[in-house]
């Protein structure tokens, strides 16, 4: 299984790291206009927006080539999370398309949306 790059401090991510609770809810509507709601599944998925804003460019080019591997949100890749360390064997990229910018002083920067993947 492919793990999400680790920079060269060690770190996972650069800050600010947010991440959310993702649920899902199935919505019946019936005829008479009311609605019965219902989870798609038991518990949250987490999903993780992570900045990098200062990445040199060996980084970065190791992370948009981790993207190019994985196609973008077609691949699965564990991922730890920066805030707590707990390991999620089965994520995704929310995106299929790696965009960055390059800055000046062979600098870059990105912004990467993850998704753990119901198993």
């Amino acid at each position: 299984m492919n793990t999400f790059p680790i920079l060269k401090t060690g770190a996972v991510t650069q800050y600010p790291a947010k991440s959310r609770a993702s649920f899902s809810s199935q919505v019946l509507q019936f005829v008479d206009g009311s609605e019965q709601r219902f989870p798609g599944y038991t518990q949250s998925l987490q999903v993780w927006t992570v900045q990098f804003n200062l990445l040199e460019e060996d980084e970065l080019s190791r992370l948009a080539d981790f993207f190019s591997d994985l196609a973008g949100a077609a691949g699965s890749f564990v991922f730890i999370d920066p805030a707590t360390g707990t390991v999620y064997p089965d994520c995704s990229f929310e995106e299929d398309v790696f965009s960055m910018d390059v800055l000046a002083g062979a600098r870059g920067k990105t912004t990467i949306t993850i998704r753990e993947n119901r198993s």
